[in-house]
């Protein structure tokens, strides 16, 4: 079975930028890219806060872009997913849904986070088109627009509270008659003036052929279902990280997230997390890359001195 300094999974902005700097430190990487390349970008329109495009550049081509940069300078890009690592020693076994097999002497783990989503068709083909998961994200694009946010916790709260330096009006559907959000975060929604409630309601359908024109919101208490005006929808019910490859084997927070020492290390030496898997906080691409390329370097002071101990 091969052998790699460096394997990585994963490939979003955390795990081409792992990938990269594991290049250039001569640890010829391999990076286990899934059968889905790119990460959440690949379903994100404009991305405006990449810093050195002047211009809005496309989420997939960003992607694209990365890609092709760690293919020059030699990362060894699998498009397969992994099934499964045995983090019980080293060096690390890693398999893939294809049958791939390869020990890793370093694993960076860039799997990212999955956004919770409502499940309806519209929102599916309305996403990047108003119907979006991430308020700092996208939040510019709704200019004097009125938006709606569906959940009731903390990420709502902040969600809706940011939105409304943007939005004309911000508009939060909860399914229940109180929120579940901290204190703090209640007080400083309901304190907004720009923010306006719709208790135990959902939303049902997701109103417009090319871009978001409204929601269809159902009643869960009486049942009755009314349509409202709206050129935003923002889900944002949580997220689900991608850890279920390592749980029972690395330390996780609450949150699911994989725990980190601040240095992208995490409970098992030589094993690093990256990216969104580790961050429930910020989930941006510039955080998420350049937490990729904390984990390179981590994996390559790691490596050396492994080798200036057994020397």
């Amino acid at each position: 079975m091969e052998t790699r300094k460096v394997v990585v999974v994963g490939s979003g902005a955390a795990g081409y930028t792992a990938g990269i700097y594991a290049a250039r430190a001569d640890l010829a990487p391999l990076l286990f890219g899934g059968v889905g390349m790119g990460g959440q970008l690949m379903i994100t329109s404009d991305v405006e806060n990449f810093p050195g495009f002047a211009e809005p550049v496309l989420g997939p081509e960003l992607m694209d872009r990365m890609r092709k940069q760690c293919e020059r300078l030699g990362v060894k890009i699998v498009q397969e997913d992994v099934s499964r690592v045995d983090l019980s020693r080293r060096p690390f076994a890693v398999e893939s849904t294809e049958g791939t097999k390869v020990l890793a002497e370093t694993l960076i783990l860039a799997t990212g986070a999955k956004a919770r989503w409502l499940g309806l068709d519209s929102e599916k083909r309305l996403l990047g088109h108003g119907v979006s998961a991430c308020a700092t994200c996208d939040g510019f694009f709704f200019k004097g627009k009125e938006i709606f946010v569906v959940g009731g916790g903390d990420t709502a709260m902040e969600e809706a509270t940011f939105l409304t330096r943007f939005a004309t009006k911000v508009t939060v559907v909860h399914r229940r008659d109180s929120l579940r959000a901290s204190k703090m975060m209640q007080d400083r929604a309901v304190a907004n003036k720009k923010i306006e409630w719709v208790w135990n309601s959902t939303v049902t359908e997701v109103l417009g052929a090319e871009m978001v024109e409204g929601v269809r919101l159902k009643n869960l208490a009486t049942g009755a279902v009314t349509d409202r005006k709206a050129q935003g929808l923002f889900i944002a019910i949580g997220h689900e990280p991608a850890s279920q490859l390592v749980r029972g084997q690395l330390e996780l927070l609450e949150t699911g997230t994989i725990k980190t020492d601040g240095r992208t290390r995490t409970s098992v030496p030589g094993v690093f997390a990256a990216g969104d898997v580790m961050d429930p906080f910020y989930r941006q691409a510039i955080t998420a890359a350049g937490a990729g390329c904390m984990a390179a370097l981590e994996a390559e002071r790691f490596l050396a001195h492994q080798e200036a101990v057994t020397a």
